[in-house]
C-alpha cells in the first residue's frame, strides 16, 4: 500500500531516485514501512519536470523511455507499460497501490483508465514487487500516484496547480488544473479536471512497414493482371499512404474530487472521478473487423469505398478510500485502501455499435505496520479483488466471467551486522468462474522472496535477492475464443491451464557514489507453465489461429544507469546520464524466443542547468531484434534524437515550469518491436511542443 512521507531534507538518509524531481510537492511515496525494502531495488520515480517533459494521453508512453521499460504502442490511443519484456497480465497498473480495475489488461487495443494529467508521481517497480502488489505484477508494475485523496494540508487558502501543452504531430491540445482547500486545521478539499484532443498522427514517409507494403504492391500486380484495375489501384493506395496514421485521434476528459481529513494519530479520505475518452483505432488496410458469426458469408467484408472505421468509447465511474490510525505497542500504524470501479466501453464500427464491455469491480487492501525494534521492521496486510466482466457483441470473444482474489502477506527486514536481511511471502486464492460456459476453477498461489545486502544506510547498495512467484491464469487465457481483430488472431483459451511459477534471482547495486547515482540490475527467472500465444497452421474466420498454451521458459535480462556530474563551464553545470536495457526470453525444448520482447536499448544525455534555466539533449538508440518468434517480422532500428529547454523563472512556494522540446528532430521511422500494429503504426515524426506547468 502507497503512503507518503514530508520529503526530508538533503542530508537524509533516504535515498535518491533518478528522475525525482520533488521541486513542486513536497512528498516521497513508500511502500508503508518499508522505505529502504531492497526487494524494491528496481525502483524508478518520474515527477516534476522529468514528468512535465514525458508527459502523454497513456501512462505507456509516459514510461517507455525508462531503462527496463518499453510500451504495447497499439496506438496514440492506447499503450499499456511493457516491464522486462513483460506486458497484459504480468504488469500491474496501479492508482496509489489499487489496480485500475479496467480491460486494458484484456486486449492490446483497450486504453489504461487512468488520466495521467492527474498524476503527482509515476512509480515504475520492476522485479519481486509481485509480493507487494500481487502475482500480476509478476513482471514489476506502475503505480500512479495522484491527489484526490490529499495526502497534506495546503500551506496557502487555496493551493492550486495547472498544466497546459500543445504539440505539432498530432495537433495536440491538452489542458488541466486542481484546487485544494484547506476546511479547519484538518479537513482538504480537492478538485480536478483535464481535456486533451488530438488529430491523426504524423509520421515520417510510408505509413505501412516494408514488408506489408511489398504484400500489398504484389497483391496489387495480381489484381490487375486479373483484370480487377479498381481493386488494384485501392491495394496501390494504401500502400502508398504516407505522413500520418489515419483513424488516430483521440480526445479525453476528466473530473475529480475528493475530500481527507488528516487528524493526530488517524486519517481517512474518499473520493470520486469519472474518465471518458474516445480514440480512434487504426486497423491493417483490408482488415475490417468482425462480422457474423463463424461460417456465415461476408465475415471481413469492407464497407463499399473502403475499410470501416473502428474507435472505442470509453467511460469509468471510479471511488476510492484510504485511511490510517496509529496504534500503541509493537505496531504502529494500520492502513486501508479501498476502490470501487463501473466501467464501460464500446467499439464503433463506422457509427454502428459492435461490441460492448461491461466490468464492476472493487479491491480492498488493510496493512499493518509493525513499529522497529532492535534492526527488525515489517508489515503485514491482506487484499481483496472482485471483478465481474461481461461482453456482447460481434467481436465478445470472452465468455462472461467473474473473478474473486483474496491474498495474504507479509514483508519484514532485518538489520545485523552491518547486513540487511529481507524476507516476504504471499498466499492467494484465485476463484475464476464463466457460468455460460458451465466452468469454474480454482488457484492457490504460493509466493516468496528472500534478499540479503550490505549495510542499509550505506550510500551505495549490494544486493541479491531470490524469489518465488506463481500466478493464476486469468479468465482471458480461460475463456478466450473467437476472432480478436486487434491482434488480428483467433484466439482459443485452454480452460485446464495451471499455474505458472517462476524461480528467480538478481542480483544489484544501487545509489551513489560520490556525486554519481548509480543503479544496475541483472536477472533471471525460470518459468515452469509460462502461459502464452502460440500460433498453429489452421485458419478459422479468414484469422490464424493462436492458442495459449503453456511451457518452460527462461528469462535473462540486464539494466543499467548512471548519472553524473561532469563539469562546471562558464555559469553552466553539466551532468550526463547513460542507460541501457536488455532481455532475452527463449522456450526451454525449442530454444524459440518468445514473441515481442523489446530488443536492446541505449541511451545518452547530456544536461545544461544555470538557475532558472536547463538544457538537455538525448539520443536513444533501439536496436533490431537479434531473434524472432515464429509468425514475427522483423522491425528495424532506430535512433531518437530529443532536445529539450526549461525556464523555472519563480523560487519559493510559487512554481512557474515552462518546457519547449523537439522530439525525433531526425524525423525517424520509428516501430516498437513490441507492438502488436507495428505493421501499420509508427512512432510520432518530428514534433515540437511547449508544455506550462503551474503551482501556487
Amino acid at each position: 500500500m502507497a503512503s507518503a512521507q514530508e520529503a526530508p531534507p538533503q542530508d537524509s538518509e533516504t535515498p535518491s531516485y533518478p528522475n525525482a524531481d520533488d521541486d513542486f510537492h513536497g512528498i516521497v511515496v513508500t511502500a508503508a514501512g518499508l522505505d529502504r525494502l531492497d526487494i524494491l531495488a528496481g525502483t524508478d520515480i518520474l515527477a516534476g519536470t522529468a514528468l512535465q517533459r514525458n508527459m502523454d494521453g497513456q501512462v505507456g508512453e509516459i514510461v517507455a523511455d525508462i531503462p527496463g521499460v518499453s510500451a504495447s504502442s497499439f496506438s496514440p490511443g492506447a499503450s499499456r507499460p511493457v516491464l522486462r519484456g513483460f506486458s497484459g497480465e504480468r504488469v500491474k497498473v496501479l492508482v496509489d497501490g489499487i489496480g485500475a480495475i479496467d480491460v486494458s489488461n484484456t486486449s492490446a487495443d483497450h486504453a489504461v483508465s487512468i488520466d495521467p494529467l492527474t498524476a503527482d508521481r509515476i512509480e515504475v517497480l520492476r522485479g519481486p514487487a509481485v509480493l507487494l502488489y500481487g502475482s500480476q505484477a509478476i513482471g514489476g508494475a506502475v503505480n500512479i500516484i495522484d491527489k484526490r485523496i490529499p495526502l497534506r494540508m495546503p500551506a496557502e487558502p487555496v493551493h492550486f496547480d495547472a498544466f497546459a501543452a500543445t504539440a505539432t504531430a498530432d495537433e495536440l491540445l491538452t489542458g488541466g488544473g486542481s484546487i485544494d482547500v484547506p476546511i479547519g486545521d484538518q479537513v482538504v478539499f480537492h478538485l480536478d479536471g483535464s481535456y486533451r484532443q488530438t488529430d491523426d498522427l504524423q509520421v515520417p514517409g510510408f505509413v505501412l512497414s516494408d514488408a506489408l507494403r511489398a504484400d500489398l504492391l504484389a497483391d496489387a500486380a495480381e489484381e490487375e493482371e486479373e483484370g480487377e484495375f479498381e481493386e488494384a489501384a485501392e491495394l496501390r493506395e494504401a500502400a502508398n499512404l504516407s505522413g500520418f496514421i489515419p483513424n488516430s485521434g483521440t480526445e479525453t476528459w476528466s473530473v475529480g474530487g475528493g475530500l481527507a481529513w488528516l487528524g493526530d494519530g488517524a486519517n481517512f479520505g474518499a473520493s470520486f472521478g469519472i474518465y471518458d475518452t474516445f480514440y480512434g483505432v487504426p486497423t491493417a488496410p483490408g482488415a475490417g473487423h468482425h462480422h457474423g458469426e463463424e461460417g456465415e458469408e461476408g465475415a471481413f467484408e469492407e464497407e463499399e469505398g473502403g475499410d470501416e472505421t473502428v474507435s472505442i468509447g470509453l467511460r469509468q465511474y471510479r471511488a476510492d478510500v484510504r485511511g490510517g490510525v496509529d496504534l500503541p505497542g509493537p505496531f504502529s500504524e494500520i492502513r486501508f485502501r479501498g476502490g470501487y470501479s463501473d466501467y464501460f466501453h464500446t467499439e464503433f464500427e463506422g457509427d454502428e455499435v459492435g461490441t460492448t464491455f461491461d466490468v464492476e469491480g472493487y479491491e480492498g487492501r488493510l496493512e499493518i505496520v509493525q513499529r522497529e525494534q532492535r534492526g527488525w521492521r515489517g508489515s503485514t496486510g491482506f487484499q481483496y479483488y472482485h471483478r465481474d466482466f461481461e461482453a456482447v457483441g460481434a467481436e465478445a470473444y470472452i465468455a462472461p466471467n467473474v473473478t474473486d482474489q483474496f491474498s495474504s502477506f507479509t514483508l519484514q527486514e532485518f538489520t545485523f551486522g552491518g547486513l540487511g536481511l529481507e524476507a516476504a511471502l504471499r498466499y492467494e486464492r484465485t476463484d475464476v468462474a464463466a457460468d455460460t460456459l458451465g466452468i469454474e476453477r480454482g488457484f492457490d498461489s504460493y509466493s516468496g522472496a528472500i534478499g540479503l545486502s550490505n549495510d542499509p544506510d550505506a550510500a551505495m547498495r549490494y544486493g541479491v535477492n531470490l524469489s518465488r512467484a506463481e500466478r493464476a491464469p486469468s479468465a482471458e487465457e480461460l475463456f478466450s475464443n473467437g476472432p480478436h481483430i486487434a491482434t488480428q488472431q483467433f484466439e482459443i483459451g485452454d480452460p485446464g491451464l495451471g499455474t505458472e511459477v517462476a524461480l528467480g534471482v538478481e542480483a544489484f547495486a544501487a545509489g551513489k557514489i560520490g556525486d554519481v547515482q548509480l543503479r544496475l540490475a541483472a536477472y533471471h527467472q525460470w518459468f515452469d507453465d509460462f502461459i502464452y500465444l502460440s500460433g498453429t497452421d489452421e485458419e478459422e474466420d479468414e484469422l490464424p489461429v493462436f492458442v495459449y498454451q503453456q511451457d518452460n521458459v527462461n528469462w535473462f535480462g540486464l539494466e543499467g544507469q548512471v548519472i553524473a556530474p561532469l563539469a562546471t563551464v562558464g555559469t553552466f553545470d553539466l551532468t550526463g546520464e547513460l542507460g541501457f536495457d536488455y532481455v532475452r526470453a527463449r522456450r526451454d525444448d525449442t530454444g524459440e524466443t518468445i514473441p515481442r520482447l523489446p530488443p536492446l536499448s541505449t541511451y545518452a544525455a547530456l544536461e545544461a542547468s544555470n538557475g532558472p534555466w536547463t538544457g538537455r539533449v538525448s539520443a536513444r538508440y533501439v536496436a533490431e531484434p537479434e531473434d524472432l518468434a515464429e509468425y514475427e517480422t522483423p522491425t528495424k532500428s532506430f535512433t531518437m534524437l530529443d532536445a529539450s529547454i526549461t525556464w523555472k523563472p519563480w523560487s519559493g512556494n510559487r512554481n512557474l515550469a515552462i518546457i519547449l522540446q523537439g522530439e525525433n528532430l531526425l524525423d525517424e521511422d520509428a516501430r516498437r518491436h513490441a507492438s502488436f500494429t507495428k505493421a501499420f503504426v509508427l512512432l510520432a515524426g518530428r514534433n515540437l511542443k511547449l508544455s506550462v506547468r503551474l503551482s501556487l
